[in-house]
C-alpha cells in the first residue's frame, strides 16, 4: 500500500514542527515547501537524518517549488507573515490573503483533490481565500483553530484542578481570536461538567486566558509566536483524516445555515474522516452562547468584507 503524501507549505516553526510530528507518527511521506532557498531542503534533510534514530521510514523532500507536491492527500498551509507584538490579526489580512491565494493556486495545479488544512492567520478569513482559489467542496477546506484553542483550555483546566490532561475535554466554538466562544458547561473532567468542579470566577479566568492564549505566548517570546501546540493541533487533524478516525474535533468549517450562520467559516465541532469534514455536529446553545457565537461570526464577516472576497 502506497504511503500517503502530506505537503506542508511554510517551513518556519509551525511547518517544520508539523513535519517532524507527521514523520514521528509515520502518517505519510512529507513534502516541505518554502520560498526561502535552502531552508526547506535543509530541514527535510535534518529530519531524514533523524529517521534512523527515531525509527520512521517516512520520506521527506524539501523544495522551493510545487511539482514535488503532486497528488498530495492532505496539504497543511502555514505560510504567511507571523504576528508581531502589538500587531492585530487584521493587520495581516491583506498580505496573507495574497500569500494563501497564490499558494492554493500552486497546490491545485499539481493535486486534483487534496484536503486543505489552513493554519495561516487570520484563520477563518484565510479559509475563505483557500476555498475560493481551490474550487474544492467545503468538506475539504478545514481551518485549524478550535483544536488548538481547546487544547489551551484543557491545559489550564488540568492545571487548576491538578488532574491529568487526558481527563479533560474542553469545548471552544467560534472564530480564532478574541471573539472565540469557550463553552464551560460542555467542558468536562472525567465526564463531570466543569461548573460542578470550579467556581464561576475561576472558569471566567480560564476562558479569558484561553481567548488570549496566542497573544500571551507572543508577548513572552518577543519575537515569533506559538508553534509546538499549533503544529500538534494540525497533525491531530491530519491523523483523524488519514486514519479515517471519525474523530469529533472543533474546526473552522464552512457553515450553510448550521447554528444560524450562512456562508462563513466558523469554529464548530465536526466529524473528521477520510472525506474531510463528514458531519457538522450541532449542539443546543443558551441564548448567551448563541449571541456570543453570532458576534464571533460577525467578526469573521468583517474580515471577509475587508478582503472583498
Amino acid at each position: 500500500m502506497a504511503r500517503k503524501k502530506i505537503t506542508v507549505v511554510g517551513a518556519g516553526n509551525v511547518g517544520a514542527t508539523a513535519a517532524q510530528r507527521l514523520v514521528d507518527k509515520e502518517l505519510g511521506d512529507v513534502v516541505l515547501v518554502d520560498i526561502i532557498e535552502g531552508m526547506p531542503q535543509g530541514k527535510a534533510l535534518d529530519l531524514a537524518e533523524t529517521a534512523p534514530i527515531e525509527g520512521y521510514d517516512s520520506r521527506l523532500i524539501g523544495t522551493n517549488g510545487y511539482k514535488e507536491t503532486a497528488d498530495s492527500d492532505v496539504v497543511i498551509i502555514t505560510s504567511g507573515l507571523a504576528r508581531k507584538p502589538g500587531m492585530s490579526r487584521d493587520d495581516l489580512l491583506k498580505t496573507n490573503a495574497g500569500i494563501v491565494g497564490s499558494v492554493t493556486d500552486e497546490i491545485m495545479k499539481y493535486s486534483r483533490n487534496p484536503i486543505l488544512i489552513i493554519v495561516s492567520n487570520p484563520l477563518d478569513a484565510m479559509c475563505h481565500v483557500a476555498m475560493k482559489h481551490s474550487g474544492l467542496p467545503k468538506q475539504r477546506v478545514i481551518g485549524m483553530a478550535g483544536v488548538l484553542d481547546s487544547a489551551r483550555m484543557r491545559c489550564f483546566i488540568a492545571e487548576a484542578l491538578n488532574v491529568s490532561v487526558e481527563n479533560v475535554t474542553a469545548f471552544v466554538l467560534g472564530g480564532h481570536g478574541d471573539t472565540m466562544v469557550p463553552l464551560p458547561r460542555y467542558s468536562t473532567v472525567a465526564g463531570i461538567p466543569l461548573p460542578d468542579l470550579l467556581p464561576g470566577e475561576k472558569i471566567d479566568q480560564i476562558v479569558k486566558r484561553t481567548a488570549n492564549g496566542g497573544a500571551e505566548i507572543v508577548s513572552l517570546l518577543k519575537t515569533g509566536s506559538a508553534y509546538y501546540a499549533p503544529s500538534a493541533a494540525a497533525v491531530e487533524m491530519v491523523e483523524a483524516i488519514l486514519k479515517d478516525k471519525k474523530k469529533i474535533l472543533p474546526c473552522a468549517a464552512y457553515l450553510e445555515g448550521e447554528y444560524g450562520i450562512n456562508g462563513l467559516f466558523v469554529g464548530v465541532p465536526v466529524k473528521l474522516g477520510e472525506r474531510g469534514i463528514e458531519e457538522i455536529i450541532q449542539i443546543n446553545l443558551t441564548t448567551d452562547e448563541r449571541s456570543a457565537l453570532q458576534r464571533s461570526a460577525a467578526a469573521v464577516q468583517e474580515l471577509v468584507n475587508v478582503m472583498g472576497k
